[in-house]
């Protein structure tokens, strides 16, 4: 173990978050996750169960004195997002995560560290060993594919959980106690096209951006952060219109719920515009780099030759293409009326992949309005019905609606005034929790969500925040206590 992180305070949680960086977890690939904490639920003689949906569900009876006191359900899902840079050879699915310690906070070493949602996992994992904590009955319920589409929480039955209250560890801002999220949907436009031959007295390139911060696409959504996708589309779209180019390939960001960070085009350009391609290029990067200055000041363009290329779109379908890339919506589209500074709607342009007769194109969509949701995948589907492509929206999921007058909320407000001398904040937040998932399985059930600081999750710059950590675990520690 990394000396540093297991001296960190409370150890119990920092010795399991450590393990899970060792263990490789990525969405889909969650064996080894799952294995690891099946097996502390059966050293520690606990009831362990695996569902259908790869869920673990672990029982820990009340301690002495508390066995009346309402069932609580401990929460966080056992996947993370995959996420490197560019220059970083990592293999999600076999590698270990490489933390470091920088001053009051974690991080990894050119990938995400999975403090989304390792944290939360590492916390449930020490309350179930402890034998000192105060607590009602317990269930730790750890869900599988929370970042690939909630599987596990739409797998959920409605006979699992015995629990009155539902403890969610998934979110990211220490003293700001979660009461709402947003509800989601997938957008996928696909369309095949009869590619050509490419012409000779063409040159062919690949132009690449990098260097983007990308994030989270909810909790980041708002930051104004470059999209990859859109910024590549607006620079070939304008060398389309200027120099001619035919489009061979683009191939753009890797997972729905990340703002994407890097994009690559390849194209053909006639031997005579190659010159003007290069300073229109030049000139059109240099604007958006400008622009996007106090928030990427790291956005990269190489232009490369690479002739490797003997296809291309046809050329009625690429300018389509172009311009429904162009017009597609992205980013922040309405802000909450009811709750200050809380987005209520938005999409991510996540990916995009054009290549040999195929295009595929994913965008999610969310909103804490589900008929706002509705209404965006729509628009989505009649954008791209433009191009000729078939769009298939699917993974919706319920938004959670705020109960600010809930017993829990109070419970746990008081703690905190209790503990930290300083009132809670009561917010929502603009990201899928599993949540409003299990909510809607369980009416009636209390739920909230928190955790320590996080930030930058769903990218390699994600870092968790040491002191927050502790404040965290003492929260959950008098929280459970309390619930009497």
């Amino acid at each position: 173990m990394n000396d540093a992180i297991s001296q960190l305070l409370p150890q119990p949680v920092w010795r399991h978050f450590y393990q899970l960086t060792q263990i490789p977890r990525p969405s889909h690939h969650e064996a080894a996750v799952q294995d690891y904490v099946i097996q502390v639920g059966e050293r520690l003689g606990l009831q362990t169960i695996r569902d259908p949906a790869d869920n673990i569900l672990i029982r820990k009876p009340a301690s002495a004195g508390m066995e009346s006191a309402p069932g609580v359900i401990l929460q966080g899902h056992l996947d993370m997002v995959p996420q490197a840079n560019a220059d970083t050879l990592h293999d999600f699915t076999r590698d270990p995560i490489w933390v470091r310690i920088e001053q009051e906070w974690v991080k990894a070493t050119g990938t995400t560290l999975g403090a989304d949602n390792g944290i939360g996992v590492a916390a449930t994992l020490a309350v179930l060993e402890s034998r000192q904590l105060k607590h009602g009955p317990l269930e730790a319920l750890f869900t599988s594919n929370e970042e690939d589409g909630m599987s596990g929480a739409f797998g959920v039955r409605p006979d699992l959980l015995q629990g009155e209250i539902l403890l969610n560890m998934d979110s990211e801002d220490e003293g700001v106690l979660c009461i709402g999220c947003a509800g989601g949907a997938n957008a996928t436009s696909s369309l095949s096209y009869p590619a050509e031959r490419v012409a000779s007295g063409w040159l062919g390139y690949r132009l690449k951006l990098s260097g983007l911060k990308g994030g989270h696409s909810g909790v980041d959504i708002h930051r104004g952060r470059g999209n990859a996708n859109k910024l590549l589309a607006r620079l070939l779209s304008a060398a389309e219109a200027e120099c001619a180019i035919r489009l061979c390939a683009f191939n753009g960001g890797n997972m729905r719920n990340a703002i994407p960070r890097e994009a690559t085009g390849v194209f053909h350009v006639p031997a005579s515009r190659a010159a003007d391609l290069k300073g229109l290029l030049e000139t059109r990067w240099a604007a958006m780099a400008s622009e996007l200055a106090a928030v990427e000041p790291d956005l990269a363009m190489e232009l490369q030759a690479d002739a490797t290329a003997d296809q291309w779109l046809p050329g009625s379908l690429q300018q389509q293409l172009l311009d429904a890339l162009m017009a597609c919506p992205n980013g922040v589209l309405r802000m909450s009326d009811s709750m200050p500074g809380l987005v209520e709607t938005s999409t991510n342009l996540a990916i995009v992949r054009v290549s040999d007769g195929r295009i595929e194109i994913k965008s999610l969509i969310r909103s804490s309005i589900d008929s706002a949701r509705d209404a965006l995948c729509a628009v989505h589907r009649s954008l791209f019905r433009l191009v000729g492509a078939e769009t298939v929206i699917d993974g919706e999921y319920p938004g959670w609606k705020p109960n600010p007058h809930s017993p829990l909320l109070q419970t746990m407000r008081q703690a905190y005034q209790d503990i930290f001398d300083t009132p809670a904040e009561i917010g929502a937040i603009h990201a899928g929790l599993e949540c409003g998932i299990i909510g809607g399985r369980y009416p009636g059930l209390e739920m909230i969500s928190f955790g320590p600081t996080i930030r930058y999750p769903h990218s390699p710059d994600e870092c968790m925040h040491i002191p927050s950590v502790q404040r965290f675990w003492d929260l959950l520690v008098a929280t459970l206590a309390r619930l009497q």
